[in-house]
């Protein structure tokens, strides 16, 4: 959604407020499975002193795939994002810096970036999601799996001797 500016522009202290639909395919990423509904963005650009700031919420309810016990849950996001707005952006070292198109900025864009920038790298079903066996695949949040723990092969020898302990 492209959001005019030139209202605002040249006016110290004014605003423009907004809200889209951010574009969900876009925002696709590994161990997503569905968003729930529509992503949306809802925010205001101000200058404040010659500088523009788009400020948005972001709202996103979605479905992902945990990354150690591969269960499906439902995960909210509602973060908050602060961007600085130049018409020569692509000179600045900022992450947080986004170009204007003429008087303009597309404010989907700047959100989707800023979602993408900010996503989770692993998503856990709870802190203390204590996986897979590694063996038999069993999940071990629904107890401890019937696997024999692997002896170092180096240390069989002790093991044998700890075996031979524990029947006499």
């Amino acid at each position: 959604m492209i959001l005019d500016l030139h209202e605002i522009i040249e006016a110290p202290g004014k605003s423009v407020s907004f809200r889209c639909e951010l574009d969900r395919e876009r925002l696709a990423f590994p161990g997503l499975e569905a968003f729930a509904g529509p992503v949306t963005a809802t925010g205001v650009v101000k200058n404040t002193a010659g500088v523009l700031t788009l400020t948005a919420d972001v709202e996103a309810d979605m479905t992902v795939l945990c990354d150690r016990c591969g269960k499906p849950f439902e995960k909210r996001l509602s973060p908050r994002y602060t961007a600085t707005l130049q018409a020569d952006a692509e000179d600045a070292d900022s992450e947080n810096v986004f170009p204007l198109d003429g008087d303009g900025v597309d404010v989907s864009d700047v959100a989707e970036t800023c979602l993408i920038l900010d996503m989770d790298r692993k998503f856990l079903c709870r802190p203390d999601c204590k996986g897979l066996c590694p063996v038999c695949g069993k999940d071990l949040n629904d107890g401890p799996c019937g696997c024999k723990k692997e002896i170092d092969p180096r240390m069989a020898a002790l093991g044998q001797l700890l075996d031979d302990i524990q029947e006499v």
